[in-house]
């Protein structure tokens, strides 16, 4: 059976698809910031010699990375609110399941690039007689943060692609919408195709970049 693509209906959808986009974008942004904010806070805690301390850390680390992310926004949105006993909008869940799964990976990038550093680097800045948090603000991290850039932005890259899994929870992201749209028009195959051509836009600019700045570090080395 030959099929009649069409794609010239979608003209009129172009407002919601680029809601989704919106939308999308702004889940990016919002939990990667977030998701950075947590994975310092516990990279530099994983620094820390307290077993008592890493734990716990470890824990959150190994739970959000060993886990399917799909299953992480479920569980969030479903199960999480009859433990605690309250209602968790669907933006909530979408927005702290994927700032947390990030930021696990974001900690161990963190303290992967810290603990790469030289320790002759470590031991100079001690002979200036530098508090620890200076020394890391001013010495270590400063250093590190060149080795850490190529894996926070494929971590980055990788976290825009994530969020199309809040869709499952009608989560009006550009995913979501495009079913909205197949809902409406019983065209799966143009509407899907132009949200998979979206989402090659919006990800191919930044995957050139990161593999241009990857170049360009192993050039200055």
């Amino acid at each position: 059976m030959h099929y009649q693509w069409d794609f010239v209906f979608l003209s009129r959808y172009i407002p919601l698809f680029w809601r989704g986009v919106e939308v999308t974008l702004a889940y990016t942004v919002g939990t990667i910031t977030l998701g950075l904010m947590i994975g310092l806070v516990i990279g530099l805690g994983r620094l820390s010699p307290s077993r008592l301390l890493n734990i716990p850390l470890i824990a959150f680390i190994e739970i959000f990375r060993c886990t399917p992310l799909l299953v992480q926004i479920v569980w969030v949105y479903y199960a999480l609110p009859v433990i605690l006993g309250i209602q968790i909008p669907a933006i909530v869940a979408a927005v702290l399941t994927l700032s947390c799964y990030t930021g696990a990976f974001y900690a161990e990038i963190f303290r992967g690039g810290i603990i790469s550093i030289e320790r002759g680097q470590w031991d100079a800045a001690r002979a200036l007689g530098l508090r620890r948090w200076t020394m890391m603000r001013q010495v270590i991290l400063p250093q590190a943060m060149r080795r850490m850039i190529p894996p926070f932005v494929n971590q980055s890259i990788t976290q825009l692609k994530n969020t199309s899994l809040v869709s499952t929870i009608a989560v009006p992201d550009l995913l979501y919408n495009g079913t909205l749209i197949t809902a409406d028009t019983y065209r799966p195959l143009e509407v899907y195709t132009v949200v998979a051509l979206i989402y090659f836009a919006l990800l191919f600019p930044s995957t050139m970049l990161a593999q241009w700045y990857e170049r360009r570090l192993e050039k200055g080395r």
